[in-house]
Protein backbone atom coordinates (compact mmCIF):
# COMPACT_ATOMS: atom_id res chain seq x y z
CA UNK A 1 0.00 0.00 0.00
CA UNK A 2 1.31 3.34 -0.30
CA UNK A 3 1.94 6.19 2.73
CA UNK A 4 -1.17 8.26 1.39
CA UNK A 5 -4.20 7.52 3.95
CA UNK A 6 -6.56 6.11 1.31
CA UNK A 7 -5.03 5.96 -1.51
CA UNK A 8 -4.67 2.65 -3.48
CA UNK A 9 -1.97 1.75 -6.42
CA UNK A 10 -3.32 -0.01 -9.52
CA UNK A 11 -0.93 -2.95 -8.32
CA UNK A 12 -2.54 -3.18 -4.49
CA UNK A 13 -6.00 -2.76 -6.20
CA UNK A 14 -5.58 -5.53 -8.69
CA UNK A 15 -3.63 -7.65 -4.97
CA UNK A 16 -7.01 -6.66 -3.03
CA UNK A 17 -9.32 -7.44 -5.93
CA UNK A 18 -7.42 -11.32 -6.62
CA UNK A 19 -7.83 -11.48 -2.37
CA UNK A 20 -11.88 -10.71 -3.08
CA UNK A 21 -12.14 -12.92 -5.77
CA UNK A 22 -10.67 -15.80 -4.02
CA UNK A 23 -13.73 -15.29 -0.88
CA UNK A 24 -11.51 -13.01 1.36
CA UNK A 25 -15.08 -10.51 2.17
CA UNK A 26 -12.93 -7.64 3.69
CA UNK A 27 -10.44 -7.39 0.74
CA UNK A 28 -14.30 -7.14 -1.25
CA UNK A 29 -15.00 -4.38 0.73
CA UNK A 30 -12.51 -2.27 0.57
CA UNK A 31 -12.13 -2.41 -3.09
CA UNK A 32 -16.17 -1.81 -3.64
CA UNK A 33 -14.83 1.45 -1.13
CA UNK A 34 -12.52 2.14 -3.57
CA UNK A 35 -14.12 1.81 -6.86
CA UNK A 36 -17.17 3.27 -6.05
CA UNK A 37 -16.72 6.57 -7.27
CA UNK A 38 -14.93 5.27 -10.81
CA UNK A 39 -17.62 3.03 -10.96
CA UNK A 40 -20.18 6.35 -11.00
CA UNK A 41 -17.75 8.25 -13.43
CA UNK A 42 -18.28 5.19 -15.81
CA UNK A 43 -22.01 5.00 -15.61
CA UNK A 44 -21.92 8.97 -15.49
CA UNK A 45 -20.03 9.03 -18.90
CA UNK A 46 -22.83 7.13 -20.64
CA UNK A 47 -26.07 7.97 -19.04
CA UNK A 48 -27.73 11.86 -19.41
CA UNK A 49 -29.51 11.96 -15.86
CA UNK A 50 -26.98 11.69 -12.69
CA UNK A 51 -30.33 9.41 -11.41
CA UNK A 52 -29.89 6.83 -13.99
CA UNK A 53 -25.89 6.83 -13.79
CA UNK A 54 -26.57 6.28 -10.06
CA UNK A 55 -28.61 3.13 -10.76
CA UNK A 56 -26.23 1.70 -13.36
CA UNK A 57 -23.37 2.21 -10.71
CA UNK A 58 -25.60 0.74 -7.85
CA UNK A 59 -26.16 -2.38 -10.24
CA UNK A 60 -22.56 -2.72 -11.52
CA UNK A 61 -21.20 -2.43 -7.73
CA UNK A 62 -23.36 -5.47 -7.34
CA UNK A 63 -22.38 -7.52 -10.20
CA UNK A 64 -18.76 -6.65 -8.80
CA UNK A 65 -19.77 -8.52 -5.61
CA UNK A 66 -21.58 -11.36 -6.71
CA UNK A 67 -19.07 -11.87 -9.73
CA UNK A 68 -15.36 -10.73 -8.29
CA UNK A 69 -14.82 -14.57 -8.59
CA UNK A 70 -14.29 -14.47 -12.44
CA UNK A 71 -11.89 -12.01 -12.22
CA UNK A 72 -8.41 -13.90 -12.60
CA UNK A 73 -5.95 -10.96 -12.81
CA UNK A 74 -5.31 -11.69 -16.50
CA UNK A 75 -5.86 -7.82 -16.87
CA UNK A 76 -6.04 -4.94 -14.84
CA UNK A 77 -8.47 -4.95 -12.25
CA UNK A 78 -9.73 -1.47 -13.42
CA UNK A 79 -9.66 -2.73 -16.68
CA UNK A 80 -12.89 -5.76 -15.97
CA UNK A 81 -14.25 -2.81 -13.86
CA UNK A 82 -14.48 -0.32 -16.85
CA UNK A 83 -16.37 -3.38 -18.49
CA UNK A 84 -18.97 -4.48 -15.58
CA UNK A 85 -19.74 -0.66 -15.63
CA UNK A 86 -20.33 -0.23 -18.90
CA UNK A 87 -22.25 -3.36 -19.15
CA UNK A 88 -24.17 -2.44 -16.31
CA UNK A 89 -24.72 1.41 -18.18
CA UNK A 90 -26.40 -0.35 -21.01
CA UNK A 91 -28.17 -2.62 -19.09
CA UNK A 92 -29.78 0.36 -17.52
CA UNK A 93 -30.48 2.00 -20.53
CA UNK A 94 -32.26 -0.97 -22.13
CA UNK A 95 -34.16 -1.14 -18.99
CA UNK A 96 -35.22 2.59 -19.01
CA UNK A 97 -36.12 2.59 -22.73
CA UNK A 98 -38.23 -0.68 -21.55
CA UNK A 99 -39.79 0.88 -18.84
CA UNK A 100 -40.66 4.40 -20.55
CA UNK A 101 -42.29 2.56 -23.55
CA UNK A 102 -44.12 0.28 -20.92
CA UNK A 103 -45.61 3.60 -19.03
CA UNK A 104 -46.23 6.31 -21.26
CA UNK A 105 -47.04 9.55 -19.65
CA UNK A 106 -48.94 12.87 -20.74
CA UNK A 107 -46.01 14.64 -21.03
CA UNK A 108 -44.04 15.91 -24.15
CA UNK A 109 -41.32 13.11 -24.51
CA UNK A 110 -37.37 14.74 -24.28
CA UNK A 111 -36.03 13.62 -27.78
CA UNK A 112 -31.68 13.43 -27.91
CA UNK A 113 -30.46 16.08 -30.35
CA UNK A 114 -27.37 14.83 -31.96
CA UNK A 115 -26.50 18.13 -32.39
CA UNK A 116 -25.77 18.58 -28.32
CA UNK A 117 -26.47 15.03 -27.41
CA UNK A 118 -22.65 13.27 -28.53
CA UNK A 119 -20.26 11.68 -27.51
CA UNK A 120 -18.09 14.60 -27.05
CA UNK A 121 -20.98 16.89 -25.59
CA UNK A 122 -21.43 14.36 -22.34
CA UNK A 123 -25.25 12.76 -23.25
CA UNK A 124 -24.93 9.79 -24.54
CA UNK A 125 -28.57 9.04 -25.40
CA UNK A 126 -27.59 9.20 -29.29
CA UNK A 127 -25.02 6.47 -29.00
CA UNK A 128 -26.90 4.23 -26.79
CA UNK A 129 -29.73 4.23 -29.08
CA UNK A 130 -27.06 3.65 -32.03
CA UNK A 131 -25.29 0.81 -30.19
CA UNK A 132 -28.80 -0.47 -29.44
CA UNK A 133 -29.19 -0.96 -33.32
CA UNK A 134 -25.69 -2.14 -33.79
CA UNK A 135 -25.66 -4.69 -31.06
CA UNK A 136 -29.07 -6.39 -32.35
CA UNK A 137 -27.07 -7.65 -36.03
CA UNK A 138 -23.02 -7.65 -34.65
CA UNK A 139 -23.66 -7.71 -30.53
CA UNK A 140 -19.40 -8.44 -30.74
CA UNK A 141 -18.56 -5.15 -31.84
CA UNK A 142 -20.14 -3.03 -28.88
CA UNK A 143 -18.21 -3.76 -26.15
CA UNK A 144 -15.18 -3.17 -27.94
CA UNK A 145 -16.13 0.23 -29.09
CA UNK A 146 -17.55 1.31 -25.43
CA UNK A 147 -14.24 0.41 -24.10
CA UNK A 148 -12.01 2.23 -26.22
CA UNK A 149 -14.20 5.52 -27.31
CA UNK A 150 -16.46 5.99 -23.88
CA UNK A 151 -14.02 4.36 -21.54
CA UNK A 152 -11.17 5.27 -23.37
CA UNK A 153 -9.08 1.99 -22.60
CA UNK A 154 -5.89 0.98 -24.31
CA UNK A 155 -6.37 -1.82 -27.31
CA UNK A 156 -4.30 -3.50 -25.76
CA UNK A 157 -6.45 -3.68 -22.39
CA UNK A 158 -9.23 -4.36 -24.43
CA UNK A 159 -7.69 -7.46 -25.95
CA UNK A 160 -6.74 -8.49 -22.93
CA UNK A 161 -10.37 -8.40 -21.19
CA UNK A 162 -12.01 -9.54 -24.16
CA UNK A 163 -9.54 -12.60 -24.35
CA UNK A 164 -9.09 -11.69 -28.31
CA UNK A 165 -5.90 -11.02 -30.61
CA UNK A 166 -5.25 -7.22 -30.98
CA UNK A 167 -6.09 -7.39 -34.59
CA UNK A 168 -9.72 -8.57 -33.98
CA UNK A 169 -9.76 -5.92 -31.27
CA UNK A 170 -9.02 -3.00 -33.79
CA UNK A 171 -10.85 -4.51 -36.37
CA UNK A 172 -14.63 -5.31 -34.44
CA UNK A 173 -13.71 -1.35 -33.51
CA UNK A 174 -12.99 -0.05 -37.27
CA UNK A 175 -16.61 -1.73 -38.10
CA UNK A 176 -18.13 -0.85 -35.26
CA UNK A 177 -17.61 2.94 -35.66
CA UNK A 178 -18.43 2.40 -39.36
CA UNK A 179 -21.85 0.90 -38.51
CA UNK A 180 -22.30 3.64 -35.47
CA UNK A 181 -21.47 6.63 -37.61
CA UNK A 182 -24.43 6.93 -40.10
CA UNK A 183 -26.89 6.61 -37.02
CA UNK A 184 -25.35 9.74 -35.45
CA UNK A 185 -25.40 11.61 -38.02
CA UNK A 186 -28.12 15.00 -38.26
CA UNK A 187 -29.69 15.60 -41.38
CA UNK A 188 -29.28 19.30 -41.91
Amino acid sequence: MTDAPGEITPDDLDALALRAAAGDRDALEAVLAHVQPRVRRICGRMLLHPEDAEEAAQEALLLVATRIGSFAGRSRFTTWLHAVASNSARTTYRSLKRRSAEHPTDELPVRADPRTTSVIAGSRLDLLEALEVVGADHPELVEPLVLRDVQQLDYNEIATLLEVPLGTVKSRIHAARNAVRPLLRVAD
